[in-house]
């Protein structure tokens, strides 16, 4: 093993425990912000504030326009590059600031409803500070300065969250939440350049842009078919049926998207910068890939597990006994979650191998038929929305895996039977749970979701002592907590060969 390959495991191992100890912190303030907001605000503000976002959202996906990821993802970036990409974020930032502030009148007009257009009109803004932040925050990323990275938004989070409930105290309604978004953005683009260190100098010609931009291109045009998709379940639920079952609907899928952006979130700040550097050592990049999907969706597929099994109790302890119909929806949306989950491993390996016209095409041919079942299933009610986006995701997985992967270096059958070993697993863990606690109707909701937790655990614990794949996916999570406990010098998802 080379000393290059040893400094990369060593600052592999410390990323992943500083993104990890850190994750920790951002779900605690998250699932803080929901538990209380949730009894501070009704259901119609949260829709209210859905419809605005479903709509305006995607301009931050082309605000991006996938320059961070090329930025993370080259091999190497001069700052004459770096300088270029940064005033490239800040225009399309300003472009887009103009545009939603011109789309306010229109997208009240699609929801008939009055409110949104002072809504749209404050959120404008955050385009052009997000444009400003971009390569900061990937200048942090590419150099593997985690805890920086972390602090800046987890404190911009916290403050953000204290802000919004103390409006919602006072009775804003939706501008608490308004005011939450902005104020996060804000305050992320004023700490991200001083500890970044780096400034931007004027924007350059004659530096090498073509590899960055087609790459950006592609992966922006993948992601905006990706948005629509995964937002047009609010569109067609704010259009037909009003904010107030949008706003159940809304809280079901933030319930259900809250484990895989807190997990995915630090995973893929990780994996992408490594992954790219080891393009070169097949063999390495392919264990790194398999046990790091086996990590993450194991600790997804655990979390939705016990969620949908106890949500009934769950629910109404967390948001309280008002948001009740939002329990059936997240059950339905908890099995999209874990299909979500299972391409973000295919995603890696998208960007980490540059594979983004590939990605483009693959996005063209199964996001349409995802949105299709979407505005279809919405002649059922929300809950036809529900099932028409989980049953499109789990289309969407097994063609993005195999379209992906075939002819590289990723492993495609490894993935493919650890997701499905660990969705059965996982779910029949999930149906014994269930089982336990519908057999005991007379207890209270706490005591649901302790006998719940118990029998989930207990089950996966007769899962791995039966199942020899499982067990060595266990034992592997096991020994990748151990090196990142120590941060030795090999890289830490190696510990299992898949």
């Amino acid at each position: 093993m080379t000393a290059a390959t040893q400094s990369l495991g060593r600052t592999a191992s410390r990323g992943a425990a500083t993104t990890m100890g850190a994750q920790g912190l951002r779900i605690l303030v998250q699932v803080v912000g929901i538990v209380l907001l949730a009894r501070l605000l009704a259901p119609g503000d949260y829709g209210v504030m859905a419809m605005v976002l479903a709509i305006v959202g995607v301009g931050e996906i082309v605000r991006d326009f996938g320059l961070s990821s090329a930025a993370i993802q080259a091999r190497t970036l001069s700052h004459g590059q770096r300088s270029n990409l940064f005033w490239i974020n800040l225009g399309i930032g300003a472009v887009l600031t103009c545009l939603c502030a011109a789309l306010a009148v229109p997208v009240s007009a699609l929801y008939g409803d009055p409110r949104l257009v002072a809504v749209t009109l404050a959120l404008a803004p955050t385009f052009l500070l997000n444009g400003f932040s971009t390569q900061f925050r990937a200048h942090l990323n590419r150099d593997f300065r985690f805890v920086a990275l972390s602090a800046v938004e987890i404190g911009a989070q916290a403050t953000a969250l204290g802000v919004a409930l103390s409006l919602a105290a006072w009775g804003w309604g939706y501008w608490a939440l308004v005011v939450q978004q902005v104020l996060q953005v804000l305050l992320q683009a004023v700490a991200l350049p001083i500890l970044a260190g780096w400034w931007p100098g004027l924007a350059r010609r004659g530096e090498p842009m073509r590899g960055l931009l087609t790459f950006g291109g592609h992966l922006v045009a993948s992601q905006v078919l990706v948005y629509a998709s995964r937002n047009i379940d609010s569109v067609m639920i704010g259009r037909l049926y009003g904010a107030v079952p949008l706003g159940f609907y809304n809280r079901a899928f933030q319930l259900m998207v809250l484990p895989l952006n807190q997990i995915n979130a630090p995973a893929s700040r990780v994996a992408l910068p490594t992954l790219s550097r080891l393009q070169d050592d097949p063999a390495r990049y392919a264990r790194f890939l398999a046990v790091g999907q086996v990590v993450l969706l194991n600790v997804v597929a655990g979390v939705l597990a016990f969620s949908a099994a106890q949500a009934p109790a769950l629910i109404a302890v967390a948001l309280g006994p008002q948001w009740e119909p939002s329990v059936h929806l997240f059950q339905i949306l908890a099995v999209a979650g874990f299909f979500q989950a299972a391409a973000y491993a295919t995603y890696w390996a998208s960007l980490s191998l540059g594979l983004m016209r590939r990605f483009f095409w693959y996005t063209v041919a199964t996001r349409p038929l995802i949105i299709g079942l979407i505005v279809v299933g919405a002649s059922w009610g929300v809950e036809g929305v529900a099932v028409a986006y989980t049953v499109g995701n789990a289309l969407a997985w097994p063609i993005g895996l195999i379209w992906m992967t075939r002819g590289t270096i990723a492993p495609t059958g490894p993935l493919f039977v650890a997701a499905l070993r660990t969705l059965l697993v996982h779910g029949a863990a999930a149906g014994l749970s269930a089982a336990a606690t519908w057999a005991l109707p007379g207890l209270s909701e706490p005591l649901h979701l302790l006998l719940g937790a118990v029998v989930l655990v207990a089950a996966l614990a007769l899962a791995a002592a039966i199942v020899p794949a499982f067990r060595r996916d266990v034992l592997g999570i096991l020994a990748l907590r151990r090196h990142l406990g120590r941060a030795r010098a090999a890289t830490p998802l190696e510990t299992e060969s898949a």
